[in-house]
């Protein structure tokens, strides 16, 4: 029975989501499905030739240098104590008011997000520096667990955001343009969290009662050393690298530099830096790089080869004779990303799905800044929805003590929190799309 390219395409498009689902490394099945399909479509010879070409161009790519500094960089400052310094300085400063290691938590999240775009990572910090402080005072679970989590999951829509760098170049977008645009937008969806928390503890005082009187520092200078050195040094640090790049007086690799750098003298200046510390951090870097890089690459064949069989104009031709709106059609892919996001990470998602979409939205000229920006406010709350909702795992992990149902039932309230937040951004593109404007005259 003979198949037309275009149908092959979807073959291959339903293979490797079966394949991904059963629990097949993704990388690999990427290569593998890429090389079968393509030899089924077009013959063996064009196959090899688009694996090595976009394997070269990968490695090419300058831009996807800046990962492997950028979680250096949060590994270090991790290491540096930086973040646990910051945590007890704000908890120090607001210990009389309801609510405040809710207000620690979420501003020590947006600190360390705009360190490290880790989100398995920033739950982890976050839930051994709050969980027990929070136990000791009184504080309800169920918020408790949705803050941290929500505050974890920061991580990936602050700049410098790991997922940020990576889908720039898939989706043709400047780096620059696509930190700047997610500026506002993040720090809203903290501001969001913050006043929902805040809002409830003055509601009822129970969830969140000011800090028992042993808790309490008395020695005012004392606050305002820890908060000095807690937090002006990790804000300079991040400003450089971030301000570097975002005024165009260095690219995102050279910036990332700069933090890596900067990363190290803070750790030393901390008199946190040792050999096997720094060792550690280069093992860690590492592997989670040659994970990240190895799928782009793996990504950018098997997407070469499905463009060549023809299948995304033939998904594109189906979309645009829907004669539905741009905005219906942003809505559809959203709530698809929405509904991969449960069982999938960012990576496949950015790397795979998005590129076979794209060709859509610029048909019926669609922003692809406030797009893309929409796509990864729609991940941040995939990290939060069950099923899978690795958050809570990562949280259960450092705080056995919490039950599972109440870890879940508290991010399901950040939950709804982030999906008023994606409205807002779709409703009002501007918060979005004003920024990079403003910078650079354009999105």
């Amino acid at each position: 029975m003979e198949f037309s390219n275009e149908i092959i395409g979807l073959f291959m498009i339903g293979a490797m989501l079966f394949a991904i689902f059963i629990g097949f490394p993704i990388s690999f099945t990427l290569i593998f499905l890429g090389v079968v399909f393509g030899a089924w479509g077009f013959g063996v010879k064009l196959t090899i030739f688009l694996m090595t070409l976009q394997f070269y161009n990968s490695m090419m790519e300058q831009t996807l240098a800046a990962v492997p500094l950028f979680v250096f960089m949060g590994f270090m400052m991790e290491q540096a104590g930086l973040m646990e310094r910051l945590f007890a300085a704000i908890q120090m400063m607001l210990a009389r008011m309801k609510g405040s290691l809710y207000v620690a938590v979420l501003f020590v999240s947006v600190v360390f997000g705009a360190a490290t775009g880790i989100v398995g990572a920033s739950v982890t910090i976050l839930g051994i520096m709050a969980a027990k402080t929070m136990n000791r005072s009184g504080y309800d679970v169920r918020l408790a667990a949705g803050t941290i989590t929500a505050g974890g999951t920061l991580g990936i829509l602050i700049p410098p955001s790991i997922m940020l760098v990576v889908m720039g170049p898939v989706l043709e977008i400047p780096v620059t343009d696509l930190f700047a645009a997610a500026i506002i937008p993040g720090v809203m969806m903290a501001a969001l969290y913050l006043i929902y928390a805040v809002g409830r503890c003055w509601i009822n005082p129970k969830l969140g009662p000011p800090l028992p009187e042993e808790l309490i520092e008395p020695d005012k200078s004392k606050i305002a050393w820890e908060l000095l050195w807690g937090f002006v040094p990790p804000t300079i640090l991040i400003a450089f690298a971030l301000g570097s790049i975002l005024f165009g007086l260095a690219t995102p690799t050279e910036g990332a530099g700069m933090g890596a750098f900067g990363s190290i003298l803070l750790a030393m200046g901390y008199r946190k830096f040792t050999i096997k510390g720094f060792y550690d951090a280069l093992i860690k870097t590492l592997e989670i790089s040659v994970l990240i890089l190895f799928l782009v690459a793996a990504s950018n064949f098997f997407g070469a080869v499905f463009s060549r069989l023809g299948t995304p104009t033939m998904i594109t031709e189906l979309l645009l004779n829907l004669d539905v709106s741009a905005s219906v059609v942003v809505i559809l892919i959203l709530a698809l990303v929405f509904v991969l996001g449960w069982p999938l990470e960012w990576v496949p998602i950015v790397l795979i799905i998005l590129p076979i979409l794209a060709p859509v939205l610029l048909e019926l000229q669609v922003d692809m800044l406030w797009f893309a920006i929409l796509v990864a406010v729609c991940l941040q709350t995939a990290w939060l929805s069950p099923p899978v909702a690795l958050s809570a795992y990562f949280l259960k992990g450092v705080v056995p003590e919490w039950d599972l149902k109440d870890i879940y039932l508290g991010m399901m309230q950040f939950m709804v929190i982030q999906l008023i937040g994606l409205g807002m951004v779709f409703a009002f593109p501007a918060i979005a799309t004003w920024l990079p404007v403003h910078l650079y005259g354009g999105g």
